[in-house]
């Protein structure tokens, strides 16, 4: 092969690395993080045979794509089961009858579209909630983007699994957050909230599990050290109790470091 012939694909493949993110999948232990791009690492918690109907609530960005992964359930069984004529025929809101699902997988995408440099951790001060409806309370508060967070750790409520992990559309768009309007954090942070109140308890294990496996994901990806992981409280500028005292976070970082 000529040799401006290698150099022309070796460029083809990094400019093709740069367009399209590679997908990491897992619950609430830990996963290999360097899987090449396109692979799929999924968690051996539950055996396949377990499978049951449940319904998903669409929320903004998603996709039938990104629901049939989560739920090991393919696209056209999805489609078939709600009278879906293409693809795209899916809503904000909608509920979505997935039949025969497994246990849910949260999706973690990764892009190199911009060096994120910290990673925020915040707690929601609520007792319930997910990415759709405080995407819905960040809206009404003037946010014009809605949910101000990359990424969320749900709590079992609102039709969400424990310590399953939704990624917001700024994730998915790439765009600055709105979460910690201090020292240039929503432009350099990756802002993460675990759904809960932690002034008044402690994080659950599947939560506190989930949190372990999405950051130590991001600071491989994004090569951010663990001194970049920091509380809301913790940046410049900002007086608050966020995530709350009863945020286990010497537990926390003790994980980080162990990896799971």
């Amino acid at each position: 092969m000529p040799f401006w012939v290698q150099i022309l694909k070796g460029m083809l493949r990094r400019f093709l690395f740069l367009l399209f993110p590679f997908v990491l999948f897992g619950c609430s232990s830990s996963q290999p993080v360097g899987a090449p791009m396109g692979s799929v690492v999924s968690s051996p918690d539950l055996p396949v045979s377990i499978r049951q109907d449940v319904y998903h609530q669409v929320a903004r960005m998603e996709t039938l794509w990104r629901i049939s992964k989560m739920y090991g359930v393919d696209i056209q069984s999805i489609m078939d089961a709600n009278g879906l004529k293409d693809r795209s025929s899916i809503s904000v809101g909608q509920r979505l009858l997935i039949p025969r699902a497994t246990q849910v997988q949260s999706i973690i995408p990764v892009y190199n579209a911009r060096p994120w440099r910290y990673i925020v951790i915040h707690h929601s001060a609520t007792h319930q909630g997910n990415a759709l409806s405080i995407d819905g309370v960040h809206y009404r508060r003037g946010f014009p983007n809605g949910l101000g967070y990359h990424f969320l750790i749900d709590n079992g409520t609102q039709g969400k699994q424990e310590g399953q992990i939704e990624a917001g559309p700024r994730w998915i768009k790439q765009m600055n957050g709105a979460h910690a309007n201090a020292a240039g954090m929503n432009e350099n942070g990756i802002g993460i909230c675990v759904i809960g109140n932690f002034s008044e308890r402690s994080v659950g294990e599947k939560q506190l599990g989930s949190l372990v496996f999405l950051v130590n994901t991001l600071m491989a990806h994004y090569r951010i050290p663990p001194e970049r992981v920091i509380r809301h409280r913790d940046v410049p500028g900002k007086n608050t109790e966020c995530p709350g005292n009863h945020f286990p976070w010497a537990e926390f970082k003790r994980r980080l470091e162990l990896g799971r």
